[in-house]
């Protein structure tokens, strides 16, 4: 089976006020003015659209769920001012999961050029119903049309290997570069002088109901909800760290662990981990109370970076995060690892 044509979607923000008032952060001119978390619930509809336009080719009946949403790196700050255009193709096909990619940008205007915003990566999963006795459904072959749908194909398999490869890292001991600077980190928390920025005191909690409003299959919440309200809550964990303003330059993974239901009660814990020159990592896990207050589970594990900006967007320095616990160095090094990769790709690629 061949992959789907583009499906696209429009965002009119230079043509709906109303609109485009709702995307607003502050209701005053500034750069990056724009809810990110509303462009978070965007894309997770936007993705769900598209893999079941692929998965009910061969199964009319089936639901699409997000499993994983792997690096949205932000390359230019998105205007409210213009339309946000979300442009999703199936890029790999698995047994049971599809990735999607979706690319958002600003369409060219008069005298404007089209602006890249965002490209992102998500993991579907094709199920055959929404209740308990969902099972996993087979996927049809995926045949890449063309030079640029193999390219995708490679690309969406090397991010797998990627996330791998990650996962297999964090297991890794300390190498002696970074053994040296978590006992560095440690050693000044040992000083009477010290007035450093202490992992457990960058830590923030927020409570939700969930209410029929949020569903989205039956009797489930909407994974776009969930997520828009964790970057919400990142981005209040953001703040109390940042002196100037955190605007988001990554989602490094959000992680879809447990479906929430209706009448669920949500905890947003955010922690800021690790903080680089001038960005800062937050980890945002979302812990499920069901309604009748027998079952407590993690739903959502979501992973951020944020760098802090001046006015004019340039980036300012943040104070370091000092961890103090294992459970701290392991955050706090697993971010290490993901910022030098970072570094050291961009450096491959001459950026």
């Amino acid at each position: 089976m061949t992959g789907p044509e583009d499906l696209i979607v429009t965002v009119p923000l230079s043509s709906d006020p109303a609109l485009r008032r709702r995307y607003m952060l502050l209701d005053e001119d500034l750069p990056a003015n724009v809810r990110f978390g509303l462009i978070l619930e965007v894309l997770d509809k936007v993705a769900e659209e598209c893999a079941l336009a692929y998965v009910r080719r061969a199964h009319p009946q089936a639901r699409v769920v997000t499993a994983a949403i792997d690096n949205i790196y932000v390359r230019n700050a998105a205007d409210v001012h213009r339309d946000l255009v979300f442009r999703a193709r199936v890029n790999f096909v698995g047994r049971t999961s599809l990735e999607v990619g979706i690319r958002i940008e600003h369409p060219e205007g008069e005298g404007v050029p089209a602006t890249h915003i965002a490209s992102c990566y998500f993991t579907m999963v094709a199920r055959s119903t929404t209740g308990a006795g969902a099972e996993s459904l087979t996927l049809p072959g995926f045949e890449p049309g063309d030079d640029l749908s193999v390219r995708r194909w490679e690309r969406a398999i090397a991010r797998r290997e990627g996330y791998r490869h990650q996962l297999h890292q964090a297991q890794e001991p300390p190498t002696r570069e970074e053994y040296a600077l978590l006992a560095s980190l440690h050693a000044a928390q040992e000083s009477r002088d010290f007035r450093g920025l202490a992992a457990a005191d960058c830590i923030t909690s927020g409570w939700q109901q969930t209410y029929p409003e949020h569903e989205n299959v039956p009797t489930k919440v909407f994974g776009g909800h969930l997520i828009r309200e964790a970057f919400g809550q990142s981005a209040i964990c953001a703040e109390q760290m940042a002196p100037h303003r955190p605007v988001i330059v990554a989602v490094n993974r959000i992680n879809f662990v447990q479906p929430v239901r209706m009448g669920d009660t949500l905890q947003f814990l955010s922690r800021a981990v690790y903080a680089g020159d001038t960005s800062i990592c937050v980890e945002t896990d979302i812990i499920r109370m069901s309604r009748d207050r027998t079952q407590t589970h993690l739903s959502n594990s979501c992973v951020f970076t944020f760098v802090n900006v001046d006015d004019q967007l340039r980036p300012q320095p943040v104070p370091p995060i000092y961890p103090a616990t294992y459970a701290e160095d392991a955050r706090y090094l697993a971010a290490h690892r993901r910022r030098e990769a970072r570094l050291a790709w961009k450096a491959s690629r001459g950026r």
